[in-house]
């Protein structure tokens, strides 16, 4: 088994119903265990700023599953919620957003998928609540999670 962090985000409809309705769908997946969430928080949009603001926050899973099939259930969860990829800005609004943010220990960089998450180090609203989950976190070729947030200063 191992361990892994999904980012969790949603900014329109009804922000925490989306979040609630991913995390059930999660946790039903054969392979996926909802092991805690981290406190959902309120953010500013960042990269395309006309915008409602996002809930965020982090899950802790454990899995069975590679890498690559983690994430393609992450996004069938995504569309049975009615999240269309591609559609709009870059960044922009969605109903809801799962992102692989970190894998075990693993480091992965293939077509469509790369683990950590690219932009994890940039991202407040992903490594505060990551920290809260799991405070002695190292993210694989990035270090420590509490560095990382401390670097955002």
């Amino acid at each position: 088994m191992t361990t892994a962090y999904v980012g969790l985000g949603s900014n329109l409809g009804e922000p925490e119903r989306q979040i609630e309705q991913a995390l059930e769908l999660l946790g039903r997946e054969e392979g996926i265990e909802l092991r805690a969430v981290s406190t959902l928080r309120w953010t500013d949009p960042v990269g395309y700023e006309d915008q409602p603001r996002f809930l965020n926050g982090v899950a802790e899973v454990e899995t069975s599953l590679g890498a690559s099939e983690l994430l393609e259930r992450l996004l069938a969860i995504e569309r049975r919620l009615g999240r269309e990829r591609g559609e709009g800005p870059r960044f922009g609004p969605r109903t809801i957003d799962l992102d692989l943010l970190v894998y075990g220990d693993s480091v992965v960089d293939e077509p469509g998928l790369a683990v950590p998450h690219p932009r994890l180090a940039e991202r407040r609203f992903a490594l505060e609540p990551l920290a809260e989950l799991a405070p002695e976190l190292e993210v694989p070729g990035a270090g420590p999670v509490q560095a990382l947030l401390a670097g955002l200063q």
